[in-house]
């Protein structure tokens, strides 16, 4: 964090990484803190104007020091808890959009109350990592999933991705993705398979080499950062989450215990319906296994093919 940035009297959290790789459950799991603020997806190209009056062009906006005087003064706001309830009202064009006003309204109005420390779930704010790190010392934490259920899970989806959000942003090219040029533009509009294997591999390069400039002397991550394996939280999440809550000095209680053990119990549904893609009630231990069922053995060879030179980073187990 420089000297002219803002300060806040709490920590804020981050919690990002790929879309579908869990962002939302750790997110929720984390605000059942009290004294914790849920912010759900800013940098969403169909963000809310309340929330953030910044407009953002593209999915997995790139915001660094070249471009951040679009963004400093609107984020800074919304970890002041300043909901623009004009700018709302003015967008409002039904009543999901009204009651969604009334919903982030709350939000905002009983985090700034209380006090309450801001959480911000965002997906795609994984590109900028750093500038959330610099400007306002965000605690980070990344999620990682592997990216056969990655792929597995945009495709039964139908959740294809558009090359073009990245490929338009020429500070995010230039720092970043050139390299993947080519790939983005060849790569055919239905190929699902190969879209989330590029993407996911060109996200967890990005977080990967975030992470190492991050560590220490002795090549210990910076606590600044936090990762966490999607799969490893699923399979015992009482152990995780309380671990998680203690790297973020949140209190870890027998109640939270008790919550978190509703939302990824046994009784819950093996697969959530389409219809239900934010949910965080799912029986966390079968999810692990799903992609093994939806995708055939020539998808799976596929994918681990697409991304082998950056799953080994994060999954040394699969190799």
């Amino acid at each position: 964090m420089t000297s002219d940035s803002p300060t806040f009297r709490v920590q804020p959290i981050l919690v990002t990484g790929a879309h579908r790789s869990g962002t939302t459950w750790v997110g929720r799991m984390l605000a059942l803190d009290p004294q914790v603020a849920y912010i759900s997806e800013p940098l969403n190209v169909l963000h809310r104007p309340g929330v953030l009056r910044a407009k953002t062009p593209h999915w997995y906006q790139y915001i660094c020091e070249e471009n951040e005087a679009e963004y400093l003064a609107p984020f800074t706001e919304l970890l002041d808890y300043r909901y623009h309830t004009w700018s709302e009202i003015k967008s409002i064009r039904s009543i999901k959009d009204f009651l969604r006003m009334g919903r982030d309204f709350k939000i905002f109005y009983d985090a700034l109350e209380h006090g309450q420390r801001a959480l911000l779930k965002d997906p795609f704010a994984a590109f900028s990592i750093p500038w959330f790190a610099k400007r306002f010392n965000f605690k980070t934490v990344v999620t990682v999933r592997h990216p056969a259920a990655f792929a597995s899970s945009l495709k039964r989806l139908g959740w294809n991705f558009d090359f073009n959000d990245l490929l338009d942003q020429p500070l995010l090219m230039r720092d970043h993705l050139e390299p993947y040029r080519e790939q983005m533009r060849s790569i055919a509009v239905d190929d699902a398979i190969g879209q989330a294997s590029l993407l996911w591999k060109m996200i967890y390069r990005f977080v990967h080499s975030t992470l190492r400039q991050a560590q220490g002397n002795a090549g210990q991550l910076n606590p600044q950062f936090i990762l966490v394996r999607h799969e490893d939280l699923s399979r015992d999440p009482v152990s995780g989450f309380r671990d998680l809550y203690a790297s973020l000095g949140l209190e870890f209680t027998s109640d939270l215990e008790k919550k978190i053990l509703n939302s990824s119990s046994s009784e819950n549904p093996t697969e959530l319906r389409r219809g239900k893609t934010h949910s965080v009630k799912l029986d966390s231990r079968a999810n692990i296994e799903n992609w093994k069922k939806r995708l055939s053995e020539e998808e799976i060879a596929r994918i681990h093919e697409l991304t082998h030179d950056t799953l080994h980073l994060f999954y040394p187990e699969a190799n």
